[in-house]
């Protein structure tokens, strides 16, 4: 299935939302934390990155298919997690399930995000993961494990980087409440979720909830190697690699610049998964060539949500892909499988920072 929308470029599903946002959420969707340091590395480290090409290999069909957690992907790059995801579109997270399924990837659904856990997955048939926010105590987070299970979703990542809410001045400038003013279903009823649990999680929680549920569990939020192989010896399947796109601590490394050291740490005894400032098929095949399993975009989704809705979003997805067999066929890799790290080197970025940096830090004023 081909998205009803002709954009030929990604930058194009970015400019569309930019003149559909409001400024309010134009910045909520491109800001990060504080001096946006983190921000601007999720991007720049990218142009510290070059291909390493080889050529005569005679690959004249390329295949963009993994597997993940053992369901296979046509694409490996799903929409992330994001718990404001119904500002951006009525059917919020439905509306990234049903782009990731006309495409043939996986899609994650947040626990702050809208619709319910439950409608998204009657809504979709694409392969679901739960991501949690830990907002009440253990019968508090069984009871919503327990629900996913139910809905069939595949797995559950553990966010683990959110102790405090990061200081997203932008938001701050404008007095936009990003938190407040929308439905947040699998909260369930009553007020009585509160954000404190979650800064006083530690690794006996995680042990706890290896032994609650069957599901594979990831951890997402992980940001050096010795939490990565931590989290490997408390028995986790996936290390989620993220600093939640700039978005809770500043100055914070890239996640592509960390991802060789997890990739080392975790070796070869649990899956990764990584996030944080990608936006182009080139972004993608470098987090698989440096050991990654699968990619997650989080402000591409919104920004494409918000152009042109579910469409939109997988109109995006499929530029990706398009952008990645390119980049695949002009390296000599025909699957995803025989990307490694020979296929990329350190170099030394250019003198103009290209799009989308200007797009992510534009002027405040």
């Amino acid at each position: 299935m081909t998205s009803s929308y002709d954009w030929q470029t990604i930058p194009e599903i970015v400019t569309a939302a930019h003149a559909k946002l409001p400024r309010n959420l134009w910045d909520f969707s491109c800001g990060g934390a504080e001096t946006e340091t983190t921000l601007r590395r999720n991007r720049s480290a990218f142009d510290y990155l070059a291909f390493r090409p080889r050529v005569l290999r005679g690959k004249t069909v390329r295949d963009t298919s993994t597997t993940f957690l053992g369901h296979k992907l046509a694409l490996p790059v799903l929409p992330a997690p994001v718990g404001s995801i119904i500002r951006f579109d009525p059917d919020g997270a439905l509306a990234c399930a049903r782009a990731a399924q006309h495409v043939g990837t996986g899609s994650f659904v947040g626990t702050l995000a809208s619709p319910s856990l439950e409608e998204v997955a009657a809504g979709a048939s694409a392969p679901l993961f739960f991501q949690l926010y830990v907002r009440g105590d253990h019968d508090w987070v069984r009871a919503l494990v327990q629900r996913a299970e139910k809905a069939g979703y595949l797995g559950i990542a553990l966010t683990v980087d959110s102790g405090a809410y990061g200081r997203r001045e932008r938001d701050i400038h404008n007095r936009f409440l990003a938190r407040s003013g929308h439905r947040q279903p699998n909260l369930g009823e009553g007020d009585g979720a509160r954000s404190d649990f979650q800064a006083g999680l530690t690794w006996d929680d995680l042990d706890w909830l290896r032994d609650t549920t069957a599901l594979p569990l990831m951890v997402k939020g992980v940001l050096c190697g010795e939490d990565a192989s931590l989290a490997v010896q408390h028995g986790v399947d996936v290390v989620y690699v993220s600093n939640h796109g700039g978005r809770q601590l500043d100055h914070a490394p890239a996640t592509i610049e960390v991802l060789p050291e997890i990739v080392a740490a975790v070796h070869g005894r649990a899956e990764v998964l990584v996030d944080s400032g990608f936006m182009r098929g080139t972004d993608v095949v470098k987090a698989l060539a440096l050991g990654a399993r699968a990619v997650c975009i989080g402000k591409l989704m919104t920004w494409a949500l918000a152009a042109g809705g579910e469409a939109g979003l997988q109109c995006a997805l499929e530029l990706l892909q398009e952008e990645m067999s390119i980049t695949m066929a002009n390296i000599g890799v025909h699957t995803i499988a025989e990307l490694g790290p020979e296929y990329v080197r350190t170099s030394f970025p250019p003198a103009a920072a290209p799009w989308p940096v200007e797009v992510e830090t534009r002027d405040l004023t």
